[in-house]
C-alpha cells in the first residue's frame, strides 16, 4: 500500500468509530463531519495529499527497497547527511503548508516510531522485552502510512515530588493483570493530543517510573475494546476562514485516555514490569533526537509565519518607522535566525549510532528546546502590542455583508488596505495571539518537551563543561 492520500487517510479514521465523548456526549456518525473535527481532518487529509503532488512526491516520499511502493519520508531512517536534509525539507514542507500550527502533524509520531525502531536493539535480551514486536510495528506503520498519537503524562492529583501514587483503585493508567493473551492495563493517561483522530496509540513511560506495574510500552489502535478519549472544549470558533483563519482548520483537539481494563495483546507489548526499560529507553533511544528534530523544524516554520503576521500589521497600519516597532520585530528575526542556526548544527555534527543510524547532535537541539518556550509567549505578546487597539475592535465577515459596510469601509481602513482586509489581517493576529486556539498555541509551546526548568537541568546535567573551566583554571595556574 505505501503512502496514502487525504481521501484514503479520511475513509480510514471514520472507519475506526473510537469511543470518543466531547461536552458529555458520546460521538456517533462519521467523526470527519463533526464541527470539532472537521477542519483538522481536512488539514490532515491535505498533508496525504501533498504525497501525490507530482511537483512534491519525490521531496515526501521514497521507494521501498522491498516494495517498489513509495513510503512516506517521515519514517526514513536516515544513514548519511543526505538522508537527514531529506527529512527535514519533508518535515519543512508540511510544516510551512500548517504554518507550524500543528504540533502533532504525522511526521512527528511517524519520527518517534522510527526512532524506537531504530533503537529498539537496545532492548534485546533484557526481561520481559520485546524489540521484535516495536520493528514490527514501524514496518506496519510504514506500509500502510499510519498516524498515531501518543501519551506519557499521568493524572496531576499529586504532584509533590515525594508522592508515589499507591492508590488501591489505579489512577495513572497501570498494569493489573496479565493473561495468556496479553496485559490488562487500567486507569487514566493525560494529553494525547488528537486523541480518536489516529489510526494507533503510542503508549509508554517517559522515566521517573518506580513500580513494575508502571513500566510498560505498547501501540494499539484507536479502537481497541476499553479505550475512551475524553475531550477538552472545542476551540474551533466556526466554520468561517475570514472570522476563524486558525482554529477552522488546525485546532487540535487534546484528550484524557481512560483505559477500562484494556487488553493489549502481547504482539503489540514492547516491555512490562522491567523498571529499567521504562526509565532507560526513552533516554538512550533516538527519540530525542528525531522528534525533536521534527520539533524545531516546525517551530521555525511557525516562527516565520509569526513574522509574517507581525510584519503584514506593521505595513497595514503603518507604523514601521517607529524604532520600538522595529525592535519588536527584530526580537522575532533574532528568534527565528537561531532557531534555524542550531538546526544546521544538529545536522552538520551529527553522528552515526552503533547499529549505523545518523542522529542529529542533541545538544544544539536541546538548546532550540529550552529558547523556544521562552520566545514563543513574547512573539505572541510582540503581535499584541504592534496590534495594539485594533486586536479588539474587530468586526465579523457577516458585518462586511451587512448595512453597516458603508461605516466599516470609512472607519477601520488601513494605511495601505481596505478595511475588509485589514479587519482580516487583524482577526489572524487575534485568533493567533487572544483566542483560545491562540492562548492554548502559548501553553503547549511552552511544556511541548516538558517542564521547562526540567528542560533546563538536563541541558546543564549533560552539556560537558569541563574544557572551559580547564581554560580558566590553567590562565590562573592553579589546579582544576
Amino acid at each position: 500500500m505505501g503512502a496514502i492520500n487525504g481521501k484514503e487517510f479520511i475513509e480510514r479514521i471514520n472507519r475506526l468509530r473510537a469511543n470518543i465523548w466531547l461536552d458529555g456526549k458520546k460521538i456517533n456518525g462519521k467523526i470527519s463531519e463533526h464541527p470539532a473535527f472537521k477542519g483538522l481532518l481536512q488539514t490532515k487529509a491535505s498533508l496525504y495529499d501533498l504525497q501525490y503532488d507530482p511537483n512534491l512526491q519525490n521531496k515526501l516520499t521514497y521507494l521501498s527497497s522491498e516494495t517498489g511502493e513509495p513510503i512516506g519520508l517521515s519514517y526514513l531512517q536516515p544513514k548519511t547527511l543526505k538522508d537527514l536534509i531529506k527529512r527535514r525539507t519533508m518535515m519543512e514542507i508540511w510544516a510551512k503548508h500548517t504554518h507550524g500550527m500543528m504540533g502533532r502533524s504525522p511526521d512527528y509520531m511517524n519520527s518517534v516510531v522510527m526512532a524506537f525502531a531504530s533503537s529498539a536493539p537496545l532492548l534485546d535480551g533484557r526481561e520481559n522485552c520485546f524489540p521484535e514486536n516495536i520493528q514490527c510495528l514501524y514496518e506496519r506503520a510504514k506500509k500502510n502510512d499510519l498516524s498515531f498519537t501518543h501519551t506519557f503524562i499521568t493524572p496531576q492529583v499529586n504532584r509533590s515530588q515525594l508522592n508515589i501514587d499507591f492508590s488501591k483503585e489505579p489512577i495513572s493508567a497501570r498494569i493489573i493483570d496479565k493473561n495468556d493473551h496479553g496485559i490488562i492495563v487500567n486507569g487514566a493517561r493525560l494529553l494525547a493530543t488528537q486523541g480518536g483522530l489516529t489510526d494507533e496509540v503510542l503508549v509508554y513511560a517517559a522515566g521517573g517510573v518506580y513500580t513494575e506495574a508502571d513500566a510498560y510500552a505498547f501501540s494499539i489502535p484507536t479502537d481497541t475494546k476499553g479505550l475512551k478519549f475524553i475531550c477538552r472544549e472545542s476551540f474551533v470558533g466556526g466554520n468561517s476562514s475570514y472570522n476563524y483563519p486558525l482554529s477552522s482548520r488546525y485546532e487540535e483537539m487534546d484528550t484524557i485516555l481512560v483505559f477500562d481494563h484494556v487488553l493489549v495483546p502481547w504482539e503489540r507489548v514492547f516491555f512490562y514490569d522491567n523498571t529499567d526499560a521504562a526509565n532507560e529507553f526513552i533516554q538512550q533511544s533516538s527519540f530525542h533526537h528525531y522528534a525533536t528534530h521534527q520539533a524545531v523544524t516546525r517551530q521555525i516554520a511557525k516562527t516565520e509565519f509569526i513574522l509574517g503576521v507581525a510584519g503584514l500589521l506593521v505595513e497595514t497600519i503603518n507604523v514601521s518607522t517607529y524604532q520600538h516597532v522595529q525592535a519588536k520585530l527584530s526580537e522575532i528575526i533574532i528568534g527565528l535566525e537561531t532557531m534555524k542556526a542550531l538546526l544546521v548544527k544538529s545536522e552538520i555534527e551529527a553522528e552515526l549510532d552503533q547499529w549505523g543510524y545518523l542522529r542529529p547532535n542533541i545538544t544544539p537541539l536541546q538548546v532550540a528546546t529550552n529558547i523556544f518556550p521562552r520566545i514563543y509567549p513574547r512573539f505572541s505578546e510582540i503581535i499584541q502590542l504592534v496590534g495594539a487597539s485594533g486586536m479588539v475592535t474587530l468586526p465579523t465577515e457577516e458585518d462586511f455583508k451587512s448595512a453597516l459596510r458603508t461605516d466599516l469601509d470609512k472607519y477601520l481602513q488601513g494605511a495601505s488596505r481596505p478595511a475588509e482586509e485589514r479587519v482580516k489581517i487583524f482577526r489572524l493576529a487575534w485568533e493567533l495571539t487572544m483566542s483560545s486556539f491562540g492562548t492554548r498555541q502559548t501553553q503547549y509551546e511552552r511544556y511541548f518537551f516538558g517542564d521547562p526548568i526540567r528542560l533546563s537541568s538536563l541541558l546543564y546535567k549533560t552539556y560537558s563543561i569541563d574544557k572551559p573551566i580547564m581554560q580558566v583554571t590553567n590562565f590562573l595556574e592553579i589546579d582544576k
